[in-house]
């Protein structure tokens, strides 16, 4: 792997995680000394990141984008035709196998683990989803939208109740395509996107101030 793509994929974690909160100021001079690498690389690293919506140029220097909360307004409306398509056809496609490898996954993850993991099996949990309906056009947007997702979704997994309230929507989701319900399953996953939607905004609309104190910059919706 290129020394650019390193870098990316790093920066990128870095991002997602909220290691690099939204709205901080990123300087060629401190990413040399953080990767030890050169300016090129770091540059082309950087413009990619760019072209992912990560990243934004802020006069010579760079800043991680804010969250925005029209943003999360905008993809919800994205997601819930992408999604009940994706169930409906799951209904119809998915192997008892293939619904019992995402019961498995979903059955793992219980009070206790880590955030680390309730936010990744919650993002996996729509990828998979995804996957069951057989089309690759569908997996690839919903993977696409699920990242857009991520930072937002890491204060959404902040606290239990959320973590298992979205557990149980998956669980529901699954259920229904296991017992072949299209239009139970298209209902529940609309809901699910609905509700999800409506938490985020609520937490990240309530806390601004305390995502400020912690130099996080969020902008959009009131």
């Amino acid at each position: 792997m290129s020394q650019m793509l390193q870098i990316h994929d790093q920066l990128r974690e870095m991002i997602l995680s909220l290691d690099l909160g939204p709205g901080e100021r990123l300087t060629e001079r401190w990413l040399e000394s953080r990767f030890e690498g050169s300016r090129t690389p770091i540059r082309a690293a950087l413009v990619r990141l760019e072209g992912e919506e990560l990243v934004r140029r802020d006069g010579r220097n760079w800043i991680v984008a804010p969250i925005d909360l029209g943003e999360l307004e905008a993809l919800a409306e994205f997601r819930i035709p992408l999604e009940t398509t994706a169930v409906r056809l799951a209904c119809a496609r998915a192997s008892a196998a293939d619904i019992a490898a995402i019961e498995e996954t979903l059955d793992a993850c219980q009070s206790g683990a880590p955030r680390e993991e309730w936010h990744r099996v919650g993002t996996d949990f729509h990828v998979e989803i995804a996957r069951l309906s057989g089309n690759p056009f569908i997996v690839k947007a919903i993977a696409g939208a699920m990242t857009r997702l991520s930072r937002a979704r890491w204060l959404e997994v902040w606290t239990e109740p959320s973590r298992e309230q979205a557990w149980r929507e998956h669980r529901r989701i699954l259920g229904f395509i296991k017992a072949n319900d299209p239009d139970a399953a298209a209902r529940e996953a609309a809901d699910h996107i609905t509700d999800t939607r409506d938490r985020l905004l609520r937490s990240l609309n309530e806390d601004r101030r305390g995502l400020r104190a912690r130099g996080f910059a969020v902008i959009g919706l009131r």
